[in-house]
């Protein structure tokens, strides 16, 4: 029996089921969700991931271990002697083992106003949630409290769109993490995203009548406000473990096999205090879940230990660094490290020839190498000239940082936030054959968290498998920049990049103006990022997309006219013909995709071709596109006697629904009628399998170089729900995936029961993607013709145009 369902029980359980299946597992979760990574938090409160990212376990993994979960369901009561516990329902269940894990609760600071509405924690999901709400509605927010989570809440917000100010009670920022050089540095980079910092304040009252309309600090100065977030800290949750008869102090007191006063009860989590402390970061909580799981499991060798836990920032842009004791002290020697112009700081921290703490600010590379000196206890005598500099400069290391990888321990913590270590990596690869990231993180857990450990994760896959190493979608773009296509788009959203230069400046390009890889990428981007609001750069396309038709090897080009699922009519195909005799077009041939393809077409011939095309009713059919390329049918029920629904019409609504919108690379679809699979959906991009029952939705196909079928995301009921789920995964492919990557490879990325958690399972979210995709489908997404031209004459047949004015009338 577990009383909640926070990351270390969740852990805690991964690591039992490793070794025994021995326990059924009860759960009472008094959040009303499965368990999702509380430090992923900030992110979704900057809008760079949303609650599906970053769930831990779907309903799938619980069904899987036949785990029982009661959502939303607080357990009130633990009546020790009958080993039973009770719900706040009035539910009672029996357990062998009990593992507490209800957390931590929020301070809330008892000041006149502090229950008005508009006053919120910063804690979970629902916090969150509120914060965003209130956020769309714009106005000031106060951050009270200048802390890890005070900080994460108010950068947030102002990604949000909200002025925000911080108040700090302290003279400088994170003063329990950072020194004050590196907490100066931190409110300077802070104040010049446009948060206000105000240190040494003390908050008098939050103003208001019906809500937060205010606050006043004890100086006498009143702060507008429309919303009030408390940051001062947190309480281990410690009620129902009290009332219980337990032992507890601060916490709840466990030994160090995590047991309580009670042998058939242990603890785990903020809730817990163990050898005198308690704890709010997550790498110890890790190390409680492991000793506990080992012990439930009938092990009795693990102990849990207190270790130095380092403290990053999950700020984008914001790189600090801290580990140990960095306080003044008798017999203490400091190494300090300016860089101005880099604003950059670092300081090590040394006692009799050890370092003891560390503190890191705008170059953190080294952060790991000080901490796994720090906990080693080495002796630095012979580096202590050039320690402060890093471990490139140690033993002929060198700046490789395969090199400074190879030089690390099997010891070394490379994952802070989950614990894992280099020699857990390298026996994962090594054992289970592991070759990319996914796989990494998903066998050890190693930068599945906050991911700020991704690049030395990567290192030490790189050094381990040496040419076998094959990252794609995390490599660096180009030679143009280090940055990995996952990176450039989150970087896009939490920096509020709009255009090609203000990435590139932003995000530092090493070429004045990209290269033929990097440049179509970001303009991709930026379209999808921000529909609407960025102007597509035509130069930034290739030649095919600029000119709507397909170079050939001749020089010559390819001309595909849509035909809305296969379907054509004699005007359209007299029209084809009259073209082909026209321009002496030497081949016109069917495709693969049900329409009419029009080979040899000179470059000067291209602007009258779509002329009279156009003047036809015929638009192009994107056979260039990264980007919808066709919806493949069959005749279905209207002339099939095997068919079930009307695949045909289903098909036009699609491509009429999809056509125009870029995608990270091609798309293609496809409609059945039947499960005999006529149009071939089962190995499409996306298809649709008609069926007694409704539609099958299928994706993640592939029939090129690659091989593959789809796999099944769902059955939905009517054509409505098709067109939703398709246009909601579509969307969500848009904003996720990585230029050029096809939606198979993006599926394996993210995986298929996440992408089904999101898009079918989960309502609200299928809604908002559809509903982001119609907004994106409003704008014109395209307009290649007067680039190409140079004229206004283009834009009498442009295709865009025409779409508009089917829409208008």
């Amino acid at each position: 029996m577990i009383v909640g369902n926070g990351m270390a029980p969740g852990r805690m359980l991964e690591h039992l089921f490793e070794v025994t299946d021995a326990y059924d597992v009860t759960i009472f979760n008094a959040e009303p969700r499965v368990n999702y990574d509380r430090i992923m938090l900030s992110p979704v409160l900057s809008g760079e991931k949303t609650y599906a990212d970053i769930i831990i376990h779907g309903e799938g993994w619980y069904e899987e271990h036949g785990i029982t979960l009661h959502q939303g369901e607080k357990i009130t009561e633990i009546h020790r002697n009958e080993r039973k516990v009770v719900s706040e329902t009035g539910r009672e269940v029996a357990y062998d083992k009990l593992v507490i894990a209800t957390g931590s609760n929020p301070f809330i600071i008892p000041l006149p106003g502090h229950d008005l509405p508009g006053v919120l924690a910063y804690r979970d999901l629902d916090d969150t949630g509120a914060m965003i709400e209130a956020s769309d509605k714009g106005g000031r927010a106060v951050v009270i409290g200048g802390g890890l989570l005070g900080l994460e809440a108010a950068a947030g917000l102002k990604q949000r769109g909200m002025e925000v100010t911080v108040i700090h009670l302290m003279p400088t920022l994170m003063e329990r993490q950072l020194d004050t050089a590196a907490g100066y540095l931190l409110q300077k980079e802070l104040e010049g995203r446009g948060i206000e910092v105000l240190c040494e304040a003390n908050t008098k009252q939050i103003l208001g009548q019906d809500r937060v309309e205010g606050v006043e600090l004890a100086d006498g100065r009143v702060i507008d406000a429309s919303l009030v977030v408390m940051a001062v800290g947190i309480r281990p949750n410690v009620q129902v473990a009290q009332e219980a008869g337990l032992e507890v102090n601060r916490g709840i007191v466990t030994d160090a096999t995590m047991k309580t006063s009670d042998p058939n009860i242990y603890s785990v989590g903020e809730c817990v205090e163990v050898g005198g402390l308690v704890y709010g970061l997550v790498a110890p909580l890790y190390r409680m879940a492991k000793v506990a799981a080992d012990h439930l499991a009938g092990a009795s060798e693990m102990a849990f230990a207190h270790a130095e836990t380092p403290t990053k920032l999950k700020v984008t842009g914001c790189d600090l660094y801290s580990v140990g004791d960095f306080a003044e002290g008798d017999g203490r020697e400091d190494i300090v490290l300016r860089d101005a112009m880099r604003g950059t700081y670092k300081r090590v921290i040394l006692k009799d020839n050890k370092i003891i703490g560390a503190v890191l600010y705008g170059d953190v590379a080294d952060g790991g190498w000080y901490n796994e000196l720090l906990k080693s206890g080495e002796d630095i005598s012979e580096m202590r000239e050039t320690l402060i500099f890093g471990q490139a400069y140690q033993g002929g290391a060198g700046a490789d940082p395969l090199a400074a990888v190879a030089n690390l321990s099997d010891d070394a913590e490379i994952c802070g936030c989950n614990g894992i270590t280099k020699g857990t990596i390298v026996t994962a690869i090594q054992a289970k054959g592991l070759t990319s990231l996914t796989e990494v993180r998903a066998h050890t857990k190693a930068s599945a968290s906050c991911g700020t450990c991704t690049g030395l994760v990567e290192n030490v896959m790189a050094l381990t498998l040496g040419d076998a190493f094959q990252l794609p979608a995390s490599e660096g773009m180009c030679p143009c920049t280090t940055h990995s296509h996952g990176h450039v788009r989150r970087l896009i959203k939490a920096k509020g990049l709009k255009s090609i230069p203000a990435v590139m400046q932003a995000l530092e390009w090493t070429t004045p103006e990209g290269c033929a890889k990097c440049r179509p990428a970001l303009n991709y981007y930026l379209v999808a990022d921000w529909p609407g609001e960025y102007v597509d750069d035509q130069q930034s396309r290739f030649i095919n997309e600029r000119v709507h038709a397909n170079i050939q090897k001749d020089g010559t080009y390819s001309v595909v006219p849509r035909m809305f699922g296969g379907i054509t009519t004699p005007d359209e195909l007299r029209a084809i013909a009259d073209v082909a005799d026209k321009y002496e077009i030497p081949t016109v041939k069917v495709t693969g995709g049900q329409r009419i393809d029009l080979l040899g077409v000179k470059k000067e011939d291209l602007i009258p071709v779509w002329a009279d095309l156009n003047a036809a009713g015929m638009i192009s059919g994107a056979a260039y596109a990264k980007g919808l390329r066709t919806v493949k049918t069959c005749v279905g029920s209207d002339w099939c006697r095997f068919g079930t629904q009307d695949s045909t019409g289903l098909g036009i609504k699609l491509e009429h629904y999809l056509w125009g919108a870029w995608t990270p690379a091609k798309l293609k679809l496809a409609v059945s009628g039947c499960p005999r699979n006529c149009a071939e959906s089962t190995c499409k991009d996306i298809g649709i399998v008609c069926v007694d029952s409704g539609y099958e939705v299928l994706y993640g196909g592939a029939a090129g170089l690659h091989i593959q079928g789809t796999t099944k995301l769902g059955t939905v009921p009517t054509e409505d729900d098709v067109i939703e789920v398709v246009g909601a995964l579509t969307q969500y492919y848009r904003e996720t995936g990585f230029y050029l990557e096809r939606i198979y490879k993006w599926a394996d990325r993210l995986g298929y029961d996440h992408i089904r958690e999101v898009i079918l399972d989960d309502l609200e979210q299928r809604k908002a993607y559809n509903a982001r995709f119609a907004h994106a489908q409003s704008f014109a997404q395209v307009d290649p013709w007067a680039e190409f031209v140079g004229g206004k004459d283009a834009h009498e047949f442009n295709p865009i145009n025409i779409r508009k004015l089917e829409a208008a009338e």
